[in-house]
């Protein structure tokens, strides 16, 4: 299908949908209803949301939460009504619910109601790659229709930094009022974590005293005829080399947590690693990364956001990208000035933050060799001194009261 008749159709397609909101709105907005939605509907009981909605039900027993998903088999706390992310479903429940949490887009002709107010948290705060209008040509048609019309939805944009302000309006497509909260999500990374360490190694039977590495890699995507495709890569990272290392730098016996983007997680029951298994955790089914990025001990990515989350707590990250230049091409542009050269300090993209100078505070590694020498010659005092200047430099807001926060603005809206 050309790209010009597929936008046709979406069009097309969005009005059917507006037509189901429309009929819906002869049943009233419930003021105390929560709908909730992650990841397009492919996520469950997780990030940004799932923290939000934890702190809503632990002030108050009134709220009703509907949850819409795609896989009904996915679990909830038994407060939360699971719904299939079917168009009546949403056209009903969206419509009738006092407020909206996502963190990603609702589909192409969803409507809101006079007296309804939708947060979004998106799902991912300071990061690496670009997004939306900053993606140039690569940010197609179709993307910037859906967006756009989510985003002029939207009532506030949860953020946890000046860089997210900076970013975001044309990342988002986003003209409106920004929270500044910090990430839900990160409240569990703050302070101690020895609780979500031990809860995780008991329930992986694993001893008390290992170290865990996650590797979580970013996933690719392009278009066919305008058509968003998800696509997956094997990895050159050695395993094995890598615990070996963590091992000869930090001492104790390591395991490896794998952790792929939710769109990419029924695929990885296909990955086996017979030489490693008994020491491979894969957790990519989980709905939530964060209780379980909370017990980690270090964190190897690609290009996730997930590594300044893994950051703020002081947690060895090493970035591991084996194919900067292409990734670069094919995303378009890049939130930092990555190159070819390893040992080359990375500075943010002046063009999209142009009030911030920043130095990204992880060793980059292009392949085993690289990243080898980058575990053997960390330091600690250094890599935490880097952090804390990151942190002043983008005026982060990390403290463990995002959620509270949250709560307090979404309340205070339903008091009204």
């Amino acid at each position: 299908m050309r790209p010009e008749n597929y936008i046709r159709y979406r069009k097309l397609k969005a009005l059917g949908n507006k037509i189901c909101f429309w009929l819906c709105r002869i049943f009233p907005i419930k003021s105390n209803r929560v709908a909730v939605c992650t990841f397009e509907g492919k996520g469950g009981f997780g990030c940004n949301p799932k923290y939000i909605v934890q702190e809503l039900h632990r002030r108050s027993k009134e709220y009703e939460f509907v949850w819409l998903v795609n896989d009904k088999k996915k679990d909830f706390p038994p407060y939360i009504k699971s719904v299939e992310n079917t168009l009546w479903n949403r056209a009903y429940w969206l419509s009738t619910s006092k407020i909206w949490i996502d963190n990603y887009r609702k589909p192409y002709g969803t409507c809101k109601r006079k007296g309804q107010f939708y947060i979004n948290t998106w799902h991912g705060t300071i990061g690496f790659k670009s997004m939306g209008l900053w993606r140039g040509s690569a940010f197609s048609k179709m993307a910037y229709l859906v967006s756009k019309n989510d985003s002029n939805m939207i009532d506030r944009v949860v953020i946890d930094s000046k860089w997210c302000e900076e970013v975001h309006p044309r990342g988002l497509v986003y003209k409106g009022e920004f929270l500044r909260t910090g990430a839900p999500r990160c409240d569990v990374l703050y302070g101690n974590r020895t609780r979500y360490k031990e809860m995780f190694r008991k329930q992986n039977k694993i001893k008390k005293e290992s170290k865990i590495v996650m590797f979580a890699p970013t996933f690719r995507e392009g278009a066919i005829d305008g058509k968003r495709i998800v696509f997956s890569q094997e990895w050159s990272l050695d395993f094995k080399r890598l615990l070996q290392n963590l091992g000869k730098r930090f001492g104790g016996e390591w395991y490896l947590c794998l952790r792929v983007h939710p769109q990419l997680a029924s695929k990885m029951k296909e990955y086996k690693d017979h030489e490693l298994q008994d020491r491979l955790i894969d957790v990519s089914q989980d709905d939530d990364m964060y209780e379980i990025l909370a017990a980690m001990d270090a964190f190897v990515t690609d290009y996730s956001s997930a590594a300044m989350d893994a950051g703020f707590t002081y947690m060895p990250v090493f970035i591991y990208a084996d194919d900067i230049e292409k990734y670069i091409h094919d995303r378009g542009s890049m939130l930092w000035n990555l190159s070819s050269d390893s040992n080359k300090a990375v500075t943010n993209n002046k063009k999209m933050t142009p009030g911030i100078n920043a130095v990204l505070p992880y060793p980059i590694s292009q392949n085993n060799d690289e990243l080898e020498k980058n575990i053997l010659n960390f330091d600690q005092d250094t890599y935490t001194a880097m952090m804390k200047k990151f942190e002043e430099e983008v005026k982060l807001i990390f403290d463990g009261q995002a959620s509270a926060r949250v709560a307090d603005k979404l309340e205070d809206y339903m008091r009204q």
